[in-house]
């Protein structure tokens, strides 16, 4: 029979790299849970790990803690948007040229397509392009 994991505040902070005052704040504000036991005898479990490694993880996507208090308690099919882009981030992209003055831009992360679908998209728009110019 195997043991049931539980963390100290000072173990789940380090853990999530989350200060032991915001851990505080969260349980504060609902988006955590209670710890188990109280005072000195209080401990963590695996579901308050998860459960601030998705908080976190709603945070690096942007979203402000009212909005990742809504979709911790709401729809929890909901898929957070990718992490915002800064100066420095290295990116993919698709680039084909479709006809003077028209391009087509794809960043293959982001949009989630594969190359195969990558190519089968490239070629529907080259052929809706080579359509319209021959409707000129």
């Amino acid at each position: 029979m195997s043991k049931i994991r539980t963390f100290t505040l000072e173990e789940l902070s380090a853990l999530t790299d989350t200060p032991k005052r915001t851990v505080r704040y969260y349980i504060q504000r609902g988006l955590l849970d209670r710890p188990a036991g109280e005072k000195r005898g209080a401990h963590y479990l695996q579901r308050h790990l998860e459960q601030l490694l998705e908080i976190r993880k709603w945070q690096a996507a942007g979203l402000s803690l009212e909005r990742i208090a809504e979709l911790l308690t709401g729809d929890a099919g909901v898929e957070p948007p990718p992490p915002r882009r800064k100066p420095g981030d290295v990116e993919v992209w698709s680039h084909t040229l479709l006809a003077e003055g028209v391009e087509l831009r794809i960043n293959p992360t982001q949009a989630g397509l594969s190359p195969a679908q990558i190519r089968k998209l490239t070629e529907y728009v080259m052929d809706a392009v080579s359509k319209l110019e021959d409707e000129k």
